[in-house]
């Protein structure tokens, strides 16, 4: 495929979005599935969490192999996120359908060095459950030096964004159709350890109950 052909839709094209849906769907996924051919010409894929730091994407893993073995800095990889927002039920089962966002970022990975190793573990820390990295020591050289972290540049005509919204297209037909909304939320924490449970979990946790009730 040419590089035109990798950046287009060639199905339902009305349904592409532009680069705030790209940064929405990254920034509420924080998981999906990094992809490339190893070597030896094998697809290779792993689910991974991922963390957008403005104009790039950041992924982590253990320096001693483990997830990332296969794409050290200068890899071309994808990284793909997806989320269900709900269920289209229509007349017949051929119309059912979901309601989703999604996004693919490709390109090639670039190693973060070790003067923004630090900051970059913060942002993506923050980026799983804000603010949390105010709350806890920062990190040591051990720990720094036992992590790969990796950064995926989003360059213009490198990414796709899709997504779908609203009810079932069939009508006419006698029946309810519709559709049923979906989206994740926090329930309440559960304690490991005695203490006051840290500011960020409760800012998070209250965030899914002030949704629970604006929707009752």
């Amino acid at each position: 495929m040419t590089t035109d052909e990798l950046a287009s839709l060639t199905r339902k094209p009305d349904r592409g979005g532009d680069r705030a849906l790209l940064d929405e769907v990254l920034d509420e996924a924080r998981v999906g599935v990094l992809s490339t051919v190893t070597d030896n010409g094998m697809p290779w894929s792993v689910p991974m969490l991922a963390a957008r730091d403005g104009d790039r994407l950041l992924i982590h893993g253990s320096s001693g192999a483990g997830a990332l073995r296969h794409v050290a800095a200068g890899a071309p990889v994808t990284f793909t996120a997806f989320l269900i927002d709900g269920l289209v039920v229509a007349q017949t089962l051929f119309d059912h359908s979901i309601n989703y966002r999604s996004a693919v970022v490709r390109g090639a990975l670039e190693a973060v060095g070790p003067d923004d190793a630090s900051r970059a573990l913060d942002v993506f820390s923050d980026a799983i459950l804000p603010g949390r990295s105010a709350e806890v020591r920062a990190h040591t050289r051990k720990e720094l030096s036992a992590t790969v972290i990796l950064a995926l540049p989003i360059l213009d005509g490198c990414w796709l964004t899709k997504a779908r919204t609203g009810g079932p297209g069939d009508g006419g037909a006698d029946g309810w159709t519709g559709h049923i909304p979906m989206r994740t939320i926090y329930d309440d924490p559960v304690t490991a350890t005695p203490g006051a449970v840290p500011d960020s979990v409760t800012r998070l946790t209250n965030r899914s109950s002030r949704g629970d009730a604006e929707e009752q």
